[in-house]
């Protein structure tokens, strides 16, 4: 980034760019989506806390665990990933710039191809599951009959990649038509049905569940009726966006093409992408191995990042699924002024966000861990390396949700092959750093984490540098005295929140007054966070305050 037209301080808010009237403006519709991922995000927290105390950490949830690794890897490489992304990207430029008809024939084509190649590659993988988990969860065999169960689950949960690859890609289509709410939503209904189904089948399958009733005792069987609820969620995520894309015009016409000039576009923009979400995937899937050494470490990583899930989803997500139409409509329209100001203003907010929740989730962690996960079959040893876990990914959590903004712009530019690059190098460090830990090191599960958050903070920063020499979002000095108050607020915010936990803990009796204490300490950092952001004039704050404002006075006028 520039120096140029740097700033010391930031006196006043930057009026966010027009916006045309058939496009909503960036930061009301982030809103929108941020409410939406925000529920599910609670639900699917709901779904991991409703699993682990069923089983807790240990045999049956590391081996669901390692079973829906895969599919869900897939998930985020095709379905949540490079697919979703570039095909939003060429879907809203087909749009805007040829009409519907082209758009919908892209779309045909493209739904075809995918029921096509996925159903191959699920065929292929229930065939090959012994493979695949021995190639990811080689510890699994110190535990008796581990491995056998994690076979037997990757088997179940496979065909889950079609049913969320087809829903990722109407929710493309719809955010590309500037639908967020339904979208967004689409993975509350999956966590709420795999929760009743999986929950209900559990019962159906377990005999041993249903005779310790009302204190259950959920074995091996009981996991294959979970796993079957996550199939039939992936069902619902689709089902409950179609109504809303059928209304837009569209009607699906099997199109199986896959030599079609169209295709061959979306591919020459997609696999970059692929390479570079299979870099990220590596990494994922490396953490995955070094953690099956520990019996309960991929239970512990899952715990902690579904905690994660909801910062990197409420800003990352939320914002980066907003700004990729936005830009790519600009890159269109060959309005890079506007390109930069709108990578500049979710950026900021993105960050605004996201580094004080790091702060707070690393100063409460242990608190947290235990409120929400340590009942029925979750130990206090669970929750001690839990907590460790997190604070580890905490760190790197700013750049998680940066990266989330920061990658889809570069599609909207026609420029895959950059994140391709910075994802590529972190394969090596990942790697690097985990074999550190493994041999030099010994931090154990938490070790991993923090090699996770060490790749995701430089690629944050390459991703960065790469981006400024395409556009200007802002310059060096902006953006350091922006980091510099944004960091100073937060440290208050989490020295707020450790203080006031620490009284309750050891001033206070009893699990309600001790739960008291920690949401006492959780609001009362958000108003100190909030009263030292406008102290320090982060214009942030007070377009918040002018939001809540503006909202009391409409309310007031109706009433």
């Amino acid at each position: 980034m520039s120096a140029e037209g740097a700033e010391a301080a930031d006196p006043s808010p930057v009026a966010p760019p027009p916006v045309p009237k058939d496009e909503p403006d960036t930061r009301r519709s982030a809103g929108i989506v941020g409410i939406a991922v925000m529920g599910s995000r609670v639900f699917g927290l709901g779904r991991e806390l409703v699993f682990t105390s069923m089983f807790g950490a240990g045999k049956v949830l590391d081996a669901y665990y390692g079973a829906f690794q895969i599919p869900n890897l897939l998930r985020d490489l095709f379905a949540e990933g490079s697919l979703s992304t570039a095909f939003t990207a060429l879907f809203a430029r087909t749009w805007d710039r040829e009409g519907d008809e082209p758009a919908w024939k892209l779309a045909n084509l493209t739904l075809s191809a995918m029921i096509f190649i996925i159903g191959l590659v699920s065929v292929a993988a229930i065939a090959g599951a012994p493979l695949i988990v021995e190639a990811t969860n080689f510890g699994f065999h110190k535990v008796p009959g581990k491995f056998e169960l994690a076979v037997s689950l990757t088997r179940v949960m496979f065909p889950f990649i079609l049913f969320v690859s087809l829903a990722a890609a109407v929710m493309g289509m719809l955010n590309a038509r500037f639908i967020f709410g339904i979208p967004a939503s689409a993975s509350t209904v999956f966590n709420i049905v795999s929760v009743i189904c999986g929950v209900g089948l559990a019962f159906l399958f377990d005999a041993k569940a249903r005779a310790t009733w009302p204190h259950p005792v959920f074995g091996e069987a009981s996991a294959y009726g979970v796993s079957l609820g996550v199939l039939l969620g992936g069902l619902a995520q689709l089902g409950m966006q179609l109504p809303a894309l059928f209304r837009l015009g569209f009607r699906f016409h099997w199109r199986l093409e896959l030599s079609n000039p169209r295709l061959r576009e979306l591919w020459a923009l997609m696999w970059p992408s692929v390479i570079a979400g299979a870099a990220v995937q590596v990494n994922v899937v490396v953490n995955g191995m070094f953690a099956s050494e520990f019996d309960g470490g991929r239970s512990w990583l899952n715990c902690a990042f579904r905690l994660m899930q909801f910062p990197i989803g409420l800003f990352g997500v939320s914002l980066a699924t907003v700004t990729l139409p936005s830009v790519a409509r600009k890159f269109a329209r060959d309005d890079m002024g506007s390109f930069g100001r709108t990578v500049r203003s979710s950026m900021r907010l993105t960050l605004f966000l996201s580094i004080p929740a790091a702060v707070g989730l690393a100063a409460l962690a242990g608190p947290i861990i235990g409120l929400i996960y340590q009942h029925g079959h979750f130990s206090a040893r669970d929750t001690s390396q839990t907590a460790l876990v997190l604070q580890a990914y905490a760190v790197g959590l700013a750049g998680y949700a940066a990266i989330k903004v920061l990658t889809p712009c570069f599609y909207a530019l026609n420029l895959p092959r950059t994140p391709l690059r910075i994802s590529l190098v972190a394969i090596g460090v990942n790697l690097a750093l985990n074999l550190a830990n493994a041999t030099i090191f010994g931090l154990g599960v938490a070790g991993l984490a923090m090699a996770t958050s060490c790749v995701a903070l430089a690629n944050f920063g390459q991703l960065c540098a790469a981006l400024s020499r395409q556009v200007d979002f802002g310059g060096l000095g902006e953006w350091a005295g922006f980091l510099g108050r944004v960091l100073l607020a937060a440290a208050l915010c989490g020295g707020t929140a450790w203080g006031i936990e620490w009284i309750g803990a050891t001033r206070l009796h009893g699990a309600i007054l001790h739960m008291l204490a920690l949401f006492a300490a959780i609001g009362a950092a958000m108003l100190v966070y909030a009263g030292a952001a406008y102290a320090l004039r982060i214009s942030e704050t007070a377009e918040a305050l002018n939001l809540v404002r503006r909202r009391l006075l409409r309310r007031r006028a109706k009433a």
